[in-house]
Protein backbone atom coordinates (compact mmCIF):
# COMPACT_ATOMS: atom_id res chain seq x y z
CA UNK A 1 0.00 0.00 0.00
CA UNK A 2 1.22 3.44 -0.47
CA UNK A 3 1.61 6.12 2.31
CA UNK A 4 -1.70 7.96 1.20
CA UNK A 5 -3.69 4.70 1.79
CA UNK A 6 -1.61 3.35 4.90
CA UNK A 7 -2.65 6.27 7.37
CA UNK A 8 -6.53 6.52 7.13
CA UNK A 9 -6.35 2.91 7.24
CA UNK A 10 -4.62 2.69 10.56
CA UNK A 11 -6.93 5.96 12.01
CA UNK A 12 -9.70 4.29 11.06
CA UNK A 13 -8.70 1.20 12.92
CA UNK A 14 -7.43 3.11 15.78
CA UNK A 15 -10.61 5.28 15.98
CA UNK A 16 -12.43 2.53 15.94
CA UNK A 17 -10.33 0.19 18.97
CA UNK A 18 -11.22 3.11 21.51
CA UNK A 19 -8.09 5.75 20.90
CA UNK A 20 -8.94 9.25 21.81
CA UNK A 21 -6.10 10.28 19.79
CA UNK A 22 -4.03 8.83 17.37
CA UNK A 23 -1.10 9.26 14.97
CA UNK A 24 0.56 7.26 12.37
CA UNK A 25 4.06 8.56 10.44
CA UNK A 26 5.21 6.38 7.97
CA UNK A 27 8.47 6.00 6.87
CA UNK A 28 10.21 5.50 3.24
CA UNK A 29 13.52 5.17 3.26
CA UNK A 30 16.27 4.45 0.77
CA UNK A 31 19.84 4.18 1.52
CA UNK A 32 23.47 3.04 0.28
CA UNK A 33 25.58 2.10 2.42
CA UNK A 34 29.31 2.37 2.13
CA UNK A 35 32.20 1.17 4.79
CA UNK A 36 35.91 0.84 3.85
CA UNK A 37 39.30 0.29 6.13
CA UNK A 38 42.96 0.26 4.45
CA UNK A 39 42.49 2.65 2.45
CA UNK A 40 39.79 0.15 0.37
CA UNK A 41 35.76 -0.10 0.26
CA UNK A 42 35.03 -3.46 1.93
CA UNK A 43 31.32 -3.40 2.19
CA UNK A 44 28.68 -1.56 -0.06
CA UNK A 45 25.09 -1.56 0.70
CA UNK A 46 21.91 -0.23 -0.89
CA UNK A 47 18.49 -0.54 1.21
CA UNK A 48 14.98 0.34 0.56
CA UNK A 49 12.23 -0.40 3.32
CA UNK A 50 8.72 1.40 4.49
CA UNK A 51 7.71 1.20 7.54
CA UNK A 52 4.86 2.79 9.81
CA UNK A 53 4.90 4.08 13.91
CA UNK A 54 1.38 4.11 14.80
CA UNK A 55 0.90 6.28 18.56
CA UNK A 56 -2.10 5.82 20.17
CA UNK A 57 -3.90 7.77 23.11
CA UNK A 58 -7.09 6.69 25.20
CA UNK A 59 -7.21 9.85 27.61
CA UNK A 60 -3.60 9.80 29.28
CA UNK A 61 -2.92 6.10 28.86
CA UNK A 62 -0.93 5.64 25.60
CA UNK A 63 0.92 3.05 23.42
CA UNK A 64 2.74 3.05 20.06
CA UNK A 65 4.57 0.45 17.72
CA UNK A 66 6.05 0.06 14.54
CA UNK A 67 5.00 -1.74 11.51
CA UNK A 68 6.83 -3.34 8.61
CA UNK A 69 3.76 -5.65 6.75
CA UNK A 70 1.74 -2.88 5.03
CA UNK A 71 -0.96 -5.64 4.30
CA UNK A 72 -4.18 -4.43 5.50
CA UNK A 73 -4.77 -6.91 7.57
CA UNK A 74 -1.65 -6.96 9.66
CA UNK A 75 -2.36 -2.76 9.80
CA UNK A 76 -5.87 -2.86 11.25
CA UNK A 77 -4.75 -5.70 13.29
CA UNK A 78 -2.14 -3.93 14.42
CA UNK A 79 -3.40 -0.90 15.38
CA UNK A 80 -6.58 -2.79 17.55
CA UNK A 81 -4.01 -4.15 19.23
CA UNK A 82 -2.09 -0.60 20.14
CA UNK A 83 -5.04 0.29 21.24
CA UNK A 84 -5.24 -2.86 23.48
CA UNK A 85 -1.91 -2.28 24.78
CA UNK A 86 -2.73 1.23 25.82
CA UNK A 87 -5.58 0.90 27.71
CA UNK A 88 -3.73 -1.74 30.05
CA UNK A 89 -1.56 0.48 30.40
CA UNK A 90 -1.03 2.47 33.96
CA UNK A 91 -1.42 5.83 32.27
CA UNK A 92 0.71 8.82 33.19
CA UNK A 93 -1.81 11.01 35.08
CA UNK A 94 -2.13 13.80 31.88
CA UNK A 95 -3.57 14.59 28.71
CA UNK A 96 -3.50 16.97 26.11
CA UNK A 97 -5.26 16.42 22.59
CA UNK A 98 -3.51 16.52 19.64
CA UNK A 99 -3.40 19.80 17.72
CA UNK A 100 -6.15 20.44 15.61
CA UNK A 101 -5.47 20.33 12.11
CA UNK A 102 -5.32 21.34 8.88
CA UNK A 103 -2.05 22.83 9.89
CA UNK A 104 0.30 24.60 7.01
CA UNK A 105 3.82 23.91 6.94
CA UNK A 106 6.83 25.95 5.10
CA UNK A 107 6.71 25.00 1.51
CA UNK A 108 10.65 25.33 1.94
CA UNK A 109 10.77 22.32 3.68
CA UNK A 110 8.80 20.10 2.36
CA UNK A 111 10.44 18.74 -0.31
CA UNK A 112 14.63 18.83 -1.14
CA UNK A 113 16.26 17.50 -3.95
CA UNK A 114 17.15 13.91 -3.44
CA UNK A 115 20.92 12.93 -3.41
CA UNK A 116 22.63 10.26 -5.87
CA UNK A 117 22.27 6.82 -4.64
CA UNK A 118 24.54 6.07 -7.75
CA UNK A 119 27.23 3.69 -6.64
CA UNK A 120 30.06 5.09 -8.60
CA UNK A 121 29.20 8.56 -7.67
CA UNK A 122 29.46 7.28 -4.15
CA UNK A 123 32.57 5.23 -4.31
CA UNK A 124 34.35 8.68 -5.75
CA UNK A 125 33.22 10.43 -2.93
CA UNK A 126 34.78 8.37 -0.36
CA UNK A 127 38.20 7.66 -2.85
CA UNK A 128 38.28 11.11 -2.65
CA UNK A 129 38.18 11.67 1.06
CA UNK A 130 41.19 9.02 1.30
CA UNK A 131 43.04 10.54 -1.11
CA UNK A 132 43.19 13.62 0.42
CA UNK A 133 43.91 12.33 3.72
CA UNK A 134 46.63 10.15 2.45
CA UNK A 135 48.08 13.50 0.77
CA UNK A 136 48.18 14.95 4.27
CA UNK A 137 50.38 12.24 5.67
CA UNK A 138 47.86 9.46 6.71
CA UNK A 139 49.11 5.72 6.52
CA UNK A 140 45.71 4.50 6.34
CA UNK A 141 42.45 5.82 6.63
CA UNK A 142 39.16 3.79 7.43
CA UNK A 143 35.04 5.11 7.97
CA UNK A 144 31.35 4.81 6.80
CA UNK A 145 29.41 7.00 4.20
CA UNK A 146 25.87 7.03 4.13
CA UNK A 147 23.55 8.79 1.10
CA UNK A 148 19.90 8.48 2.18
CA UNK A 149 16.86 9.56 0.59
CA UNK A 150 13.90 9.83 3.10
CA UNK A 151 10.03 10.51 2.77
CA UNK A 152 7.73 10.91 5.59
CA UNK A 153 4.25 11.40 5.57
CA UNK A 154 2.15 11.96 8.98
CA UNK A 155 -1.93 11.69 9.53
CA UNK A 156 -3.19 12.34 12.90
CA UNK A 157 -6.72 11.82 14.33
CA UNK A 158 -6.46 15.56 14.68
CA UNK A 159 -6.45 16.18 10.93
CA UNK A 160 -2.67 17.12 10.53
CA UNK A 161 -1.72 15.51 7.58
CA UNK A 162 2.10 16.56 6.09
CA UNK A 163 4.59 14.79 3.52
CA UNK A 164 8.30 16.00 3.63
CA UNK A 165 10.68 14.70 1.70
CA UNK A 166 14.61 15.10 2.02
CA UNK A 167 17.81 13.78 1.28
CA UNK A 168 20.90 13.59 3.16
CA UNK A 169 24.89 12.57 2.98
CA UNK A 170 26.85 11.57 5.25
CA UNK A 171 30.72 10.87 6.14
CA UNK A 172 32.85 9.83 8.88
CA UNK A 173 36.46 8.49 8.98
CA UNK A 174 39.56 8.27 10.46
CA UNK A 175 42.80 8.47 9.54
CA UNK A 176 46.23 6.42 11.04
CA UNK A 177 49.66 7.98 10.98
CA UNK A 178 51.71 5.21 13.34
CA UNK A 179 50.17 2.83 16.08
CA UNK A 180 49.46 5.67 18.20
CA UNK A 181 47.99 8.62 15.89
CA UNK A 182 45.01 9.17 14.69
CA UNK A 183 42.51 12.25 13.62
CA UNK A 184 39.04 12.37 12.88
CA UNK A 185 36.91 14.04 9.76
CA UNK A 186 33.47 14.23 8.59
CA UNK A 187 31.22 16.04 6.37
CA UNK A 188 27.17 16.02 6.25
CA UNK A 189 25.44 17.64 4.12
CA UNK A 190 21.83 17.44 3.00
CA UNK A 191 22.71 18.26 -0.67
CA UNK A 192 25.51 17.13 -3.08
CA UNK A 193 26.58 20.64 -3.14
CA UNK A 194 27.44 21.10 0.52
CA UNK A 195 28.80 18.00 0.93
CA UNK A 196 32.72 17.94 1.17
CA UNK A 197 34.38 14.50 1.38
CA UNK A 198 37.86 15.58 0.31
CA UNK A 199 38.16 18.29 3.20
CA UNK A 200 37.13 15.70 5.77
CA UNK A 201 40.00 13.33 4.71
CA UNK A 202 41.95 16.05 4.42
CA UNK A 203 41.53 17.22 8.02
CA UNK A 204 41.62 13.84 9.41
CA UNK A 205 44.93 13.24 7.33
CA UNK A 206 46.58 16.40 8.59
CA UNK A 207 45.34 15.80 12.64
CA UNK A 208 46.75 12.35 12.21
CA UNK A 209 50.29 13.26 10.92
CA UNK A 210 50.81 15.91 13.45
CA UNK A 211 49.39 14.01 16.39
CA UNK A 212 52.86 11.14 15.95
CA UNK A 213 54.24 9.86 18.71
CA UNK A 214 52.22 10.73 21.57
CA UNK A 215 53.15 11.35 25.25
CA UNK A 216 51.12 10.61 28.44
CA UNK A 217 49.38 13.71 29.37
CA UNK A 218 49.44 14.96 33.02
CA UNK A 219 46.27 15.24 34.78
CA UNK A 220 45.28 18.67 36.79
CA UNK A 221 42.57 21.71 35.80
CA UNK A 222 44.10 23.53 32.78
CA UNK A 223 42.53 25.85 30.11
CA UNK A 224 41.04 23.70 27.18
CA UNK A 225 40.44 24.31 23.39
CA UNK A 226 37.44 22.39 22.34
CA UNK A 227 36.95 21.65 18.79
CA UNK A 228 33.53 21.25 16.79
CA UNK A 229 33.25 18.05 17.67
CA UNK A 230 33.59 17.96 21.18
CA UNK A 231 31.22 21.07 21.44
CA UNK A 232 29.23 19.10 19.11
CA UNK A 233 28.68 16.39 22.31
CA UNK A 234 27.84 19.10 24.80
CA UNK A 235 25.61 20.89 23.20
CA UNK A 236 23.46 17.81 22.24
CA UNK A 237 23.73 17.10 25.94
CA UNK A 238 21.85 20.73 26.33
CA UNK A 239 19.32 20.03 23.79
CA UNK A 240 18.92 16.77 25.17
CA UNK A 241 18.86 17.52 28.97
CA UNK A 242 16.16 20.45 27.97
CA UNK A 243 13.52 18.08 27.36
CA UNK A 244 10.36 18.79 29.53
CA UNK A 245 10.20 14.71 29.77
CA UNK A 246 13.81 14.89 31.28
CA UNK A 247 13.22 17.92 33.34
CA UNK A 248 9.98 16.27 35.09
CA UNK A 249 11.77 12.95 35.70
CA UNK A 250 14.38 14.98 37.41
CA UNK A 251 16.72 13.72 34.96
CA UNK A 252 18.50 16.90 33.75
CA UNK A 253 20.95 19.52 34.71
CA UNK A 254 18.65 22.26 33.44
CA UNK A 255 16.04 21.43 35.94
CA UNK A 256 14.72 24.84 37.86
CA UNK A 257 17.07 26.48 36.09
CA UNK A 258 14.61 28.42 33.09
CA UNK A 259 15.27 32.23 33.41
CA UNK A 260 18.90 31.78 35.09
CA UNK A 261 22.37 31.98 33.52
CA UNK A 262 23.64 28.14 32.85
CA UNK A 263 26.67 29.30 30.31
CA UNK A 264 28.39 32.22 29.84
CA UNK A 265 27.03 35.47 28.64
CA UNK A 266 27.97 34.23 24.55
CA UNK A 267 26.67 31.08 24.39
CA UNK A 268 23.72 31.04 23.09
CA UNK A 269 21.92 27.65 21.37
CA UNK A 270 19.25 27.23 19.08
CA UNK A 271 17.04 24.77 17.84
CA UNK A 272 15.91 25.25 14.49
CA UNK A 273 14.36 22.77 12.14
CA UNK A 274 12.76 25.70 10.06
CA UNK A 275 16.47 26.45 8.11
CA UNK A 276 16.00 24.56 4.76
CA UNK A 277 19.86 24.37 4.63
CA UNK A 278 20.57 22.55 7.72
CA UNK A 279 21.01 18.62 8.38
CA UNK A 280 17.57 18.01 10.15
CA UNK A 281 15.64 20.67 9.33
CA UNK A 282 11.94 18.82 9.20
CA UNK A 283 8.37 20.83 8.54
CA UNK A 284 6.28 19.19 11.30
CA UNK A 285 7.00 17.92 15.26
CA UNK A 286 5.18 14.06 15.24
CA UNK A 287 2.20 15.92 16.73
CA UNK A 288 2.06 17.53 13.43
CA UNK A 289 2.54 20.85 15.04
CA UNK A 290 4.70 23.68 12.48
CA UNK A 291 8.31 23.18 13.52
CA UNK A 292 9.69 26.34 15.10
CA UNK A 293 12.79 28.50 16.04
CA UNK A 294 13.71 28.83 19.34
CA UNK A 295 16.78 29.64 21.51
CA UNK A 296 17.26 27.14 24.41
CA UNK A 297 20.00 29.29 25.75
CA UNK A 298 20.45 32.64 24.96
CA UNK A 299 23.27 34.81 25.88
CA UNK A 300 23.98 32.64 28.74
CA UNK A 301 20.36 32.33 29.68
CA UNK A 302 18.37 29.35 29.48
CA UNK A 303 15.47 30.49 27.69
CA UNK A 304 13.14 27.09 27.40
CA UNK A 305 12.48 23.71 27.92
CA UNK A 306 11.21 21.65 24.82
CA UNK A 307 7.44 20.67 25.17
CA UNK A 308 5.28 18.35 23.42
CA UNK A 309 1.29 18.69 23.67
CA UNK A 310 1.48 16.94 26.94
CA UNK A 311 4.14 18.44 28.83
CA UNK A 312 2.94 21.92 27.82
CA UNK A 313 -0.19 21.29 29.43
CA UNK A 314 1.43 19.83 32.04
CA UNK A 315 3.26 23.66 32.70
CA UNK A 316 0.71 25.28 31.91
CA UNK A 317 2.58 26.70 28.58
CA UNK A 318 2.67 26.36 24.63
CA UNK A 319 4.00 23.67 22.64
CA UNK A 320 7.36 24.19 21.14
CA UNK A 321 6.92 21.95 18.52
CA UNK A 322 9.28 19.31 19.52
CA UNK A 323 7.62 15.92 20.06
CA UNK A 324 8.33 13.29 20.25
CA UNK A 325 5.27 11.69 21.54
CA UNK A 326 6.81 9.90 24.30
CA UNK A 327 9.86 12.94 25.12
CA UNK A 328 10.03 15.74 23.46
CA UNK A 329 13.71 16.64 21.91
CA UNK A 330 15.68 18.98 19.38
CA UNK A 331 15.47 18.61 15.62
CA UNK A 332 18.31 20.65 14.54
CA UNK A 333 21.32 22.39 17.11
CA UNK A 334 22.86 25.50 16.02
CA UNK A 335 25.04 27.31 18.51
CA UNK A 336 25.74 31.25 17.54
CA UNK A 337 29.50 31.95 16.34
CA UNK A 338 31.82 34.44 18.04
CA UNK A 339 34.80 36.54 16.44
CA UNK A 340 37.66 34.34 16.83
CA UNK A 341 39.83 32.42 14.38
CA UNK A 342 41.02 28.69 16.12
CA UNK A 343 44.69 29.99 15.96
CA UNK A 344 43.30 32.65 18.33
CA UNK A 345 41.55 30.78 20.35
CA UNK A 346 45.21 28.60 20.73
CA UNK A 347 47.34 31.32 20.94
CA UNK A 348 44.99 32.93 23.74
CA UNK A 349 46.16 29.93 26.04
CA UNK A 350 49.45 29.83 27.63
CA UNK A 351 49.16 26.45 28.86
CA UNK A 352 46.36 23.94 27.81
CA UNK A 353 45.35 21.07 26.28
CA UNK A 354 43.40 21.42 22.69
CA UNK A 355 40.91 18.36 22.44
CA UNK A 356 40.23 17.58 18.73
CA UNK A 357 37.20 14.93 19.45
CA UNK A 358 35.58 12.91 22.02
CA UNK A 359 33.66 9.80 22.83
CA UNK A 360 32.25 7.65 26.15
CA UNK A 361 30.55 10.13 27.76
CA UNK A 362 29.03 8.92 30.57
CA UNK A 363 27.33 10.81 33.35
CA UNK A 364 28.02 10.34 37.17
CA UNK A 365 24.75 12.43 38.14
CA UNK A 366 22.41 13.74 35.75
CA UNK A 367 20.78 15.64 38.01
CA UNK A 368 23.60 18.60 38.64
CA UNK A 369 25.33 17.69 35.18
CA UNK A 370 28.78 15.98 36.34
CA UNK A 371 30.26 13.49 34.02
CA UNK A 372 33.21 12.70 32.02
CA UNK A 373 34.45 11.49 28.26
CA UNK A 374 37.72 10.56 27.00
CA UNK A 375 39.50 12.69 24.16
CA UNK A 376 39.39 10.17 21.04
CA UNK A 377 41.71 11.08 18.24
CA UNK A 378 44.89 13.62 17.94
CA UNK A 379 45.42 15.71 21.17
CA UNK A 380 47.54 18.26 21.59
CA UNK A 381 49.83 19.75 24.86
CA UNK A 382 49.25 24.15 24.13
CA UNK A 383 52.38 25.91 25.32
CA UNK A 384 52.87 29.48 25.08
CA UNK A 385 49.93 30.07 22.54
CA UNK A 386 51.45 27.22 20.26
CA UNK A 387 50.53 23.76 19.61
CA UNK A 388 53.33 21.39 21.14
CA UNK A 389 53.54 17.41 21.94
CA UNK A 390 50.77 15.30 21.05
CA UNK A 391 49.32 13.64 23.70
CA UNK A 392 47.63 10.64 25.14
CA UNK A 393 45.45 9.09 28.06
CA UNK A 394 43.71 11.67 29.98
CA UNK A 395 40.28 11.57 30.43
CA UNK A 396 37.75 15.06 31.39
CA UNK A 397 36.07 14.72 34.48
CA UNK A 398 33.82 18.02 35.14
CA UNK A 399 30.72 19.26 35.44
CA UNK A 400 28.74 20.12 31.82
CA UNK A 401 27.72 23.75 33.51
CA UNK A 402 30.49 24.79 34.93
CA UNK A 403 32.08 23.70 31.24
CA UNK A 404 29.26 26.05 29.92
CA UNK A 405 29.98 28.56 32.23
CA UNK A 406 33.96 29.04 31.76
CA UNK A 407 33.67 29.22 27.98
CA UNK A 408 35.52 32.84 27.53
CA UNK A 409 36.48 32.40 23.72
CA UNK A 410 34.03 31.24 20.64
CA UNK A 411 35.09 30.53 17.41
CA UNK A 412 33.88 32.15 14.07
CA UNK A 413 34.08 29.07 11.54
CA UNK A 414 31.27 26.43 12.44
CA UNK A 415 31.17 22.93 11.44
CA UNK A 416 27.92 20.77 11.16
CA UNK A 417 28.51 17.80 13.18
CA UNK A 418 26.64 14.14 13.33
CA UNK A 419 27.98 10.28 13.80
CA UNK A 420 27.61 7.63 16.24
CA UNK A 421 28.38 9.89 19.52
CA UNK A 422 26.37 12.70 17.94
CA UNK A 423 23.19 11.70 16.99
CA UNK A 424 21.54 15.29 16.66
CA UNK A 425 22.60 17.51 13.80
CA UNK A 426 24.71 20.06 15.48
CA UNK A 427 26.39 23.36 13.62
CA UNK A 428 29.01 24.65 16.37
CA UNK A 429 32.16 26.41 16.32
CA UNK A 430 35.54 25.56 18.35
CA UNK A 431 35.66 27.45 22.13
CA UNK A 432 38.44 27.73 24.92
CA UNK A 433 37.04 26.89 28.05
CA UNK A 434 38.83 27.89 31.04
CA UNK A 435 39.98 25.33 34.41
CA UNK A 436 39.22 22.24 32.69
CA UNK A 437 39.46 18.87 34.81
CA UNK A 438 41.76 16.10 33.19
CA UNK A 439 42.12 13.27 35.16
CA UNK A 440 44.47 10.27 34.42
CA UNK A 441 42.44 6.78 33.64
CA UNK A 442 42.30 4.33 36.66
Amino acid sequence: MKPEEVTPVVLRACRDAGATDAVVLVTEEEEAQIRFSNNNVTVSNNLREMSAYVFVFVKGKKAGTNIEDMSKRTLVTTAQKVVEAAKRSPGEGGYAPLPQGPLLYDDRLMNSEPVTQDPKDLMSMVREAIDAARREGAERVAGSMMARNIKLTLHTSADAFGTMERGGLEISLRAFSGPEASGHGLSVASTERDFHPSESGSEAGRLAHRAASPIEGTAGRMDAVFGPMVVADLMQQVGRMASAFHVDSGMSFLRGRLGHEVASKGVTLWDDATNPNSYGAQPFDQEGLPTQRKAIIEDGVLMTYLHNSTTAAKEGVESTANAGLVAPSPFSLAMSPGGRSLESLISGIDHGIYVTNDWYLRYQNFGNGDLSFIPRDAMFLIEGGSIGASLKELRVSDNVLRMLSNIDGIGQQRKMVKWWEVDTPVLVPAVSVKDVNFTRPQ
